[in-house]
C-alpha cells in the first residue's frame, strides 16, 4: 500500500474506525493514528486494547497536524463535530466520513470547513450488527465496496489519494454522485433495516407469540431480521432522519410491491408468485457471483457451542 497520509485522525471509535485502524496495522503501514471518542469510557477501552497510537481527550488535539480526518460518528452529529474541529485543521488536509447518507452530511459539514482543506465524503459498504471499539477487525473491508462521493469541484488529487487509502485497506472503490448514492443506499441498506426493525417489532407486539417461542423457533427467517435489527440504534435513527426523501420514495415502492404480492396470495395467483420469487432468486445468485456473500450452509455462521 502506498502511504498517502502520514497522520490519520479517527473521530468516533466504533466498528468502522476500529476496523480501519486494525486494517492499517495488518498491512504494516507506519501511519500514525490518533483517535477520539466523546465518551470517556470508550476512550479508556481504546487505550486498554491498543486501539490507535494516541487516544486524545479533545477534538482539537486529535485533528491537529492530521493529514486525513475521518468522521466516524452518527451522521446527525457530523455537523457539530466539523464546526468544533474546523479551526484546528491543517492546510492541505483531507476530511472524509463513513456515513451511509451523503447529501445531508455534505450540507452539514461542508460549510464549516476552511477552503484550505479538502472534503471527500466516503461510505464503506461493510459492517456488522456489532458496535463499539472492541467490535472492529482487520478484514472488515476486504472485497467490499467503499463509495467515494466527491462534491462538484473537489480536488482530483485528494480524491485519488483517498481511493488509494481505501484500496490499501482491502476495499474496492467506486465514485458515485451524491443523489444517486443516497437512492442506492436506501434500496440496498436503509429499507432492509427498516423492514427488519418492523418485523421484529411486530413479533414483539404479538401477544400470542411468547418470547420463548420467538427465540426457540428463530432458526427460520426471523433470525436474520433480528441480526439486522440489532444494529446501532443511534446510527440508524440518524440515517432515516437524514435520508428522508430517498427512504420515503423507496418505502413507497416497497409498499406497492407488497400490496401486489398480497393480492396474488389472496386471489391464489400462483403463477405471479412463482415468477416473482424466481426473479428475486436470481438477484441472490448475482450477489454470490460478485463475491459479496457466501453460499456456505447457514451463511457460514460460526456455531455457538
Amino acid at each position: 500500500m502506498s502511504e498517502p497520509y502520514k497522520r490519520v485522525a479517527l473521530i468516533g471509535l466504533g466498528l468502522i474506525a476500529s476496523s480501519m485502524f486494525w486494517a492499517m496495522r495488518r498491512i504494516g503501514t507506519q501511519t500514525h493514528v490518533s483517535g477520539y471518542a466523546r465518551s470517556a469510557e470508550t476512550r479508556e477501552t481504546a487505550r486498554r486494547i491498543g486501539l490507535c497510537d494516541t487516544v486524545c481527550e479533545t477534538l482539537p488535539e486529535v485533528v491537529r497536524d492530521a493529514d486525513l480526518i475521518v468522521l466516524a460518528v452518527p451522521v446527525g452529529a457530523m455537523g457539530a463535530v466539523a464546526k468544533e474541529m474546523a479551526p484546528y485543521l491543517k492546510p492541505g488536509a483531507t476530511v472524509t466520513d463513513v456515513g451511509s447518507v451523503k447529501q445531508t452530511v455534505i450540507d452539514a459539514v461542508g460549510p464549516h470547513l476552511p477552503d484550505t482543506v479538502h472534503f471527500v465524503p466516503g461510505h464503506p459498504m461493510a459492517g456488522t450488527e456489532h458496535s463499539g471499539p472492541e467490535s472492529g477487525f482487520d478484514s472488515l473491508f476486504d472485497n467490499r465496496w467503499t463509495l467515494i462521493v466527491p462534491p462538484s469541484g473537489t480536488d482530483e488529487e485528494a480524491v485519488q489519494r483517498l481511493e488509494a487509502y481505501w484500496q490499501g485497506l482491502g476495499a474496492m472503490t467506486e465514485r458515485m454522485e451524491i443523489e444517486h448514492h443516497d437512492l442506492v443506499c436506501a434500496v440496498v441498506s436503509h429499507i432492509p433495516h427498516l423492514i427488519a426493525y418492523t418485523m421484529v417489532g411486530v413479533a414483539d407486539d404479538l401477544s400470542r407469540v411468547s418470547d420463548q417461542e420467538v427465540i426457540k423457533f428463530s432458526a427460520a427467517g426471523f433470525r436474520d431480521f433480528t441480526r439486522i435489527a440489532a444494529s446501532d440504534p443511534t446510527m440508524w435513527r440518524d440515517v432515516f432522519l437524514t435520508n428522508k426523501d430517498a427512504t420515503i420514495e423507496m418505502l413507497g415502492r416497497f409498499t406497492e410491491e407488497l400490496f401486489a404480492l398480497q393480492r396474488a396470495i389472496r386471489t391464489g395467483d400462483g403463477e405471479q408468485l412463482h415468477a416473482y420469487f424466481t426473479r428475486t432468486r436470481a438477484i441472490r445468485r448475482g450477489i454470490l457471483e460478485a463475491g459479496q456473500d457466501t453460499d456456505a450452509p447457514d451463511f457460514g455462521r460460526t456455531k455457538v457451542k
